[in-house]
């Protein structure tokens, strides 16, 4: 009947965007309406838009776009809107500008489409003094475009909308929206909400840009822009369920949602929002239906978000018979009375607040019965979550022609023009070549060392060679030395295999880690080259970015994403000076380090099952598990890994790795697999669970190696004899028995026995919540705030995977349509 529900409104859905450009023409006019096609020399119709190329489009045309080049999809694909084959490309930070806007908010939308070698950019965009995206990359991994939608604040008749490449890549998009929103679209002030309850009232919204995270449907089907009458998309609610049976959908409504002066309108959210809702899966069996139903994103730790909840009551018989609670975390609740907020049936209306996020890393929506109501339901039509942005530090960049605009000229033109640029940048970066104090150099054009080079083997490699590598990412020395200081000693945080690592701040004001070769330090140039080719090609938000590489005066210099807070292994244990002994130092709790390991986990899935090929790391270690400034973690170091086509079961290859984490069956048979990585993190567990070495020569012979000593006490059924004790009495039984068990998988004898990284990281959500669970129902025991978890923990459900979208490098956590493992928990697997 679930199938038939959703059918039944499949045929009317198609009939909405006549009701909305009606509406649209009749109630709302669009003061000022951009839709640019970039990179087109002609104009393109989407969902009844005309996106206007901005190659030439007229001196009529109220923007301009600064200094940029286009580029064309040589070999579109058949299904890829003809929006998506052309890109305005910026080298350097560049603009677009609008003129004659009107004061207000705006919505603005950005369409990426990584064709060709578009996947390689990575760039900043800011608007109106706001930073929109930072170091954003869209990677090459779905074949969908990502779009990032924004409201932004515009006065003074104008705005701009500048692009930064960073480092010495580049920065791209293919379509530009942007129009003025309806009046009082957002409120400026609105109620306040903390992880600890009610704040004071919230002033000065309106001055805020917000980038929109989750526009959700509860209880209906994904709506897409053509449907709405905003061209906004909407997606369904049941990925976001914690417990799945709690809730059903309500019976579709087939009249017109009844639209009130002092409630919602068609601009709010379109109709079928309010035609469907999720209510309470009320069990007439049971003596108490005192539960809630609840909803859990995914949200940056610590920040500012806008939540809007869209209600229409279309479950009553009646009005004035239901009221019930609508929940934030688990402090703050507000009861809804559709009566008392609307006055009328089936009538749309929306409750708005300013929500702090707390160090969890994610938000609870709830909505539960109310001892006022009479039939004990309650039910939630649509949920909207935007991060509030920050302001942007980006310089503006400011049109040298102010009365002529400057578009790319198309043609001969442009090929003449290309070889005047590039002759006279060729001639420019040979004078900065020869200048003695450190400039910025135009990172565009490629310096190479002739000849050949030695490094930590015997091999002498061309260096030539390396012009086979992504030239969007290359950067020049003087920007290394710069970085650096010229390598200050002060500036040097570590040293690997690789060379010295120095922390570093680029002319942008980035922070970044830079990794230099020494001759004598193990690896060299084959590791310098894999860790550059899979980097460039992989972007994830729990793998360290790959920011740029240097191969001048035949150095090799690897520059990352700086991660405030080190090493895992920084955070877990050290050694005593006089005896060499390891002694704890950790202080995590066991929820972040449960965190930790499921960060760590959906990076190494990603690189197993979401890369071209799949990757193996052939060097899991919590040494190459680094933690940013939120403790959230990324897996490093890929100068060992291997990369294949996913029919391929195993390499023959010379062992490498590291002692102590080494799967034996890929040390006695020379065979790499995805489940020698497998054995490694099985090894890093232990390593969080007791907070000593994969190897320690300080201890007595059965207790050297970990992975031995560790299994040794898990058979015995006394695990909890190990645990570091920094963790005494603090993990909950059944999450510390799922654990083990999952260290105890890893570690199979052979490798085909043991699970998968999607059945790792499956366990470790599930051990998580098993810890989770208890701590709530202890601190929470006598509040009726979150009753739902007074329910059986359900059987668990996985989502569905057959196509793995990627997950970009952004502020938030992966955008729940994009994030690469979805996963419903609610019970063991």
């Amino acid at each position: 009947m679930e199938k038939l529900h959703h059918h039944s409104f499949l045929f009317p859905l198609l009939l909405i965007h006549f009701s909305s450009h009606l509406l649209l023409s009749s109630a709302y006019t669009l003061p000022d309406e951009y839709f640019i096609s970039c990179g087109s020399s002609s104009n393109t119709i989407v969902n009844s838009r005309n996106f206007v190329g901005d190659v030439n489009p007229g001196s009529a045309s109220s923007f301009s776009v600064g200094i940029s080049r286009t580029v064309k999809d040589d070999s579109p694909s058949t299904a890829a809107s003809p929006l998506y084959r052309t890109a305005r490309i910026f080298r350097h930070q560049s603009s677009y500008e609008f003129r004659n806007t009107v004061n207000g908010t705006y919505v603005v939308r950005f369409h990426f489409y990584p064709f060709s070698d578009l996947s390689d950019a990575l760039f900043s965009v800011s608007a109106s003094g706001f930073l929109l995206l930072s170091n954003f990359s869209v990677g090459n991994s779905s074949n969908s475009p990502v779009i990032k939608e924004f409201a932004v604040p515009v006065e003074g008749g104008k705005f701009t909308i500048d692009f930064t490449p960073q480092g010495s890549s580049f920065g791209f998009v293919n379509a530009i929206e942007a129009f003025h929103a309806p009046e009082n679209f957002i409120s400026d002030e609105i109620d306040h909400v903390t992880p600890a309850g009610r704040g004071d009232l919230y002033k000065g919204l309106e001055s805020h840009a917000l980038h929109t995270i989750y526009r959700i449907n509860v209880g209906g089907v994904t709506i897409t822009p053509d449907n709405d009458t905003l061209w906004r998309s909407w997606i369904p609610d049941d990925a976001y369920l914690y417990f799945p049976d709690s809730a059903k959908n309500s019976p579709f409504y087939s009249d017109r949602p009844k639209y009130q002066e002092q409630g919602a309108t068609p601009y709010s959210a379109p109709d079928y929002v309010y035609k469907t809702a999720k209510e309470m899966n009320i069990d007439k069996s049971r003596v108490s239906n005192n539960f809630n139903v609840t909803w859990n994103f995914n949200v940056n730790k610590n920040s500012i978000y806008f939540v809007r909840a869209h209600f229409c009551d279309i479950i009553s018989p009646s009005l004035g018979v239901l009221t019930f609670n609508f929940y934030i975390y688990k402090k703050f609740s507000v009861e809804i009375d559709p009566y008392d907020k609307i006055g009328q049936l089936a009538a749309p209306f929306y409750v708005d607040y300013v929500v702090d996020s707390d160090d969890s890393g994610y938000m609870n929506i709830s909505i539960g019965p109310s001892q006022g109501s009479s039939n004990g339901t309650a039910f939630l039509n649509g949920l909207e979550i935007m991060e509030l942005t920050k302001g942007s530090s980006l310089v503006p960049v400011a049109n040298k022609q102010k009365k002529t605009p400057t578009f790319v000229v198309v043609g001969s033109i442009v090929g003449v023009a290309s070889v005047l640029v590039l002759l006279g940048v060729i001639l420019w970066g040979w004078k900065c070549r020869k200048a003695k104090h450190v400039e910025i150099v135009d990172w565009t054009v490629p310096y190479y060392a002739r000849g050949s080079f030695s490094r930590t083997t015997d091999k002498t490699v061309d260096v030539s060679s390396v012009s086979s590598l992504n030239l969007g990412l290359k950067m020049p020395f003087s920007e290394i030395l710069y970085a650096t200081n010229n390598f200050d000693a002060k500036l040097m945080i570590g040293e690997g295999g690789f060379g010295k690592v120095y922390q570093g701040t680029l002319r942008n004001g980035m922070k970044v880690a830079v990794k230099r070769s020494e001759p004598g330090h193990g690896q060299g140039f084959s590791e310098f080259q894999t860790e550059i080719i899979i980097l460039s090609r992989i972007r994830h938000r729990h793998l360290v970015s790959l920011i740029g590489y240097c191969d001048e005066r035949l150095e090799m210099i690897l520059v990352y994403e700086f991660m405030e807070k080190g090493t895992l292994r920084d955070h877990l244990y050290g050694s005593k000076r006089d005896t060499q002994k390891s002694t704890s130092l950790s202080e995590l709790s066991w929820n972040q380090r449960l965190e930790i390991c499921i960060g760590s986990a959906r990076g190494l899935d990603y690189l197993h099952t979401g890369s071209d090929g799949g990757i193996i790391h052939r060097d899991v270690k919590s040494t190459n598990i680094l933690l940013d400034e939120y403790y959230v973690a990324k897996v490093a170091d890929f100068g060992l890994s291997k990369s294949g086509p996913p029919d391929q079961s195993h390499f023959s290859t010379d062992v490498k790795g590291s002692f102590g984490y080494l799967d034996p069956e890929y040390f006695r048979c020379l065979q790499l697999t995805e489940k020698s990585d497998i054995y490694s993190f099985g090894v890093v567990l232990l390593e969080v669970l007791c907070a000593r070495p994969a190897l320690d020569n300080s201890l007595p012979r059965e207790e050297m190696n970990l992975a031995e000593w560790g299994m040794s006490w898990k058979k015995k059924g006394q695990l909890e004899k190990i645990v570091d004790p920094f963790l005494a009495g603090k993990i909950n039984p059944s999450s510390l028995r799922k654990f083990g068990e999952v260290v105890e998988k890893c570690l199979r004898e052979i490798g085909a026995d043991r699970p998968s990284m999607r059945d790792v990281l499956w366990d470790l959500e599930y051990s998580l919540q098993l810890q989770q669970v208890i701590m709530q129902r202890q601190k929470y025991d006598d509040s009726v705030t979150d009753a739902s978890l007074e329910l059986p923990l359900p059987a668990v459900q996985r989502l569905p995977s057959n196509s793995l979208p990627f997950v970009e490098d952004d502020e938030s956590e992966p955008n729940a349509s994009e994030v690469f493992s979805q996963l419903k928990m609610g019970g063991a697997r």
